[in-house]
């Protein structure tokens, strides 16, 4: 799947520059990497605003049409503003197609529903890693890669080493030892579950006898 994104030559720069095409519905961003120079460009603000609602396009090798010549590129940082819906700086990067590159892929997690973990024992499932970093060449690079839970028990997990990697790709990890990617959590028990507590007999109270009163001797 080849996503592509328009884009036309920017030759003014500063932060004035910026404030006027954000004024006027575009995006300034950059395109970097590879033998060319860095290239300063701008986007149309609804174009990429609605690209970037595709969890594809964070992880996709990009065709970057900058006026006419296209250009594969990989998008590596956004810019957004605190608390509007708008897209303040865009930056991609130049890929060449005989080079590995690194990147991250969400995982996609199915059948959790069907899972004896979930359906007939009652746990949850926790997703542990939602993402990774892989290694491959730019036509190699998945769009995601899919985690089935479908043979998944409680108290079970799946690991780094276990994700049905395709052909030629390869996960960058970053540390020791095997990492877990989801599990499916036991729930406590519920009420029903509990044993039955059993309460001691209530013992009636005898009433206490009335003191006596203390006879007084009459010394006289």
């Amino acid at each position: 799947m080849t996503i592509e994104i328009n884009a036309t030559t920017r030759d003014t720069q500063g932060t004035s520059a910026s404030r006027r095409l954000r004024r006027a519905s575009r995006v300034p961003g950059i395109v970097y990497g590879g033998t060319a120079k860095p290239q300063s460009i701008d986007l149309d603000h609804n174009e990429l605003f609605q690209a970037l609602r595709k969890e594809a396009f964070y992880s996709t090798v990009l065709s970057l049409n900058v006026a006419g010549q296209k250009e594969t590129v990989l998008l590596r940082d956004v810019q957004r503003h605190a608390y509007k819906p708008v897209i303040l700086h865009v930056d991609f990067l130049r890929v060449d197609a005989t080079h590995k590159i690194h990147q991250k892929v969400p995982l996609h997690f199915v059948n959790a529903d069907i899972a004896p973990g979930v359906k007939t024992q009652g746990g949850i499932v926790s997703h542990v890693v939602t993402e990774v970093d892989v290694k491959c060449l730019p036509g190699d690079l998945p769009a995601f890669i899919e985690v089935d839970l479908k043979d998944l028990s409680s108290g079970h997990s799946i690991h780094i080493s276990q994700l049905p990697l395709p052909k030629g790709v390869e996960v960058v990890h970053h540390g020791e030892g095997d990492p877990v990617v989801a599990t499916i959590l036991i729930k406590g028990g519920s009420k029903a579950d509990e044993e039955p507590v059993v309460e001691a007999p209530v013992v009636a109270a005898t009433p206490a006898a009335p003191a006596k009163k203390s006879e007084k001797t009459d010394k006289r």
